[in-house]
């Protein structure tokens, strides 16, 4: 097994992986960017095939399917939002729900692409495209005074779609290297996929899968 590479789950059709933050999910341009979580999966499992991505500097679970197949039926059930995610965040400011028993909340802004300040993207109510997050208070304190620690539910996947959303409503991740003020008190920022609900690519049977939130 490649050193750095953790397999929660694998079958002859599936991988769940657990990414840590600072790799790349998928290699990027230049000989620096070339070890990744998919180059270390294909080195134990040559047919593993990329469904879905983390941004570099996110955390948590990873699928992939082994084989063609595998990867159509995994990429069709992301395309038909039969795929359920939950992240864990922890943003600046103290944030409080409006909500009775602490109900999920709605952001629904839609998200363009920044083609000047790429990668970065924003809330563009022209053109941007229909984009909603739902978000609760986590029941874990927050690690840092000043912060509050969030449930996170994309129900869309746009680029950089959770840490955008948030620093719309001035509740930026904390360590966000492109949304939030630079802070000392962190060395990567705190977003990470702790659950994922997905059908099996070949049988159709619910999983479940679980990553213990690092921070």
């Amino acid at each position: 097994m490649p050193a750095g590479l953790q397999v929660l789950y694998a079958d002859e059709a599936l991988l769940v992986l657990n990414k840590p933050a600072g790799l790349l999910a998928v290699p990027g341009r230049g000989e620096d960017k070339q070890d990744c979580l998919s180059a270390r999966a294909q080195a134990a499992y040559p047919d593993a095939l990329v469904v879905h991505r983390l941004d570099m500097a996110t955390s948590g679970l990873v699928v992939m399917g082994r084989g063609i197949e595998a990867q159509r039926a995994l990429s069709l059930a992301f395309e038909q939002r039969r795929v359920h995610k939950r992240y864990m965040a922890v943003v600046n400011g103290l944030l409080a729900n409006p909500q009775p028993d602490n109900g999920w909340n709605t952001i629904d802004l839609p998200l363009l692409l920044d083609w000047l300040n790429r990668p970065r993207s924003a809330v563009n109510h022209q053109l941007g495209k229909p984009s909603v997050t739902h978000w609760r208070l986590a029941t874990e304190p927050a690690p840092l005074p000043g912060t509050t620690r969030l449930d996170l539910e994309p129900v869309t996947g746009r680029s950089h779609q959770l840490r955008v959303h948030l620093q719309a409503i001035d509740h930026p991740i904390v360590g966000d290297p492109l949304y939030a003020a630079p802070t000392g008190a962190v060395d990567r920022m705190l977003l990470h996929a702790q659950a994922l609900r997905i059908p099996h690519p070949v049988t159709g049977a619910e999983m479940r899968f679980q990553s213990t939130c690092p921070f």
